[in-house]
């Protein structure tokens, strides 16, 4: 059984050090979705931007987001395998990021993990700024681990 939600938002934004001082929020927690958002208010770069590491943090920490908010924490846990950030624009402003898994992909790589011991799935995410406009892409390899 997925984690209440106000356990996931406090894991989402204080488990891992580095994520509570970056001032990442949980806006959304649902199962088989999450909306995150990083300020740029403390996370800018010497040209007043977001700085990269700040944007990569936003698009890695998805999938672990949902990772809590769908799939049984005694059960599985999350590991990422590999990711890749294309950066489009300077972001300027806070930028936020959605993560979707269907109810179908959940239940999909629950079996798959319990089968085999672990599931693969890859998140393709859009870190957008105020005006929605992209200022970077992501692609994400994660996988369910069966503990």
């Amino acid at each position: 059984m997925p984690l209440p939600m106000e356990i996931a938002r406090q894991l989402t934004e204080q488990q891992i050090a580095f994520v509570k001082r970056s001032g990442l929020k949980a806006e959304a927690l649902e199962p088989g979705f999450v909306r995150l958002c990083m300020p740029l208010q403390g996370n800018q770069n010497h040209i007043g931007s977001m700085y990269a590491g700040a944007l990569f943090t936003l698009a890695e920490i998805p999938g672990g987001a949902l990772f809590l908010t769908s799939f049984d924490a005694k059960r599985f846990y999350p590991v990422i395998k590999e990711m890749n950030l294309r950066f489009r624009r300077p972001a300027m402003g806070d930028i936020r990021v959605e993560a979707r898994l269907s109810p179908d992909d959940i239940v999909r790589l629950q079996e798959q993990a319990c089968l085999h011991g672990k599931a693969d799935y890859l998140l393709e995410l859009q870190l957008t700024d105020g005006n929605a406009e992209v200022v970077a892409e992501s692609r994400g390899q994660y996988q369910l681990r069966l503990r």
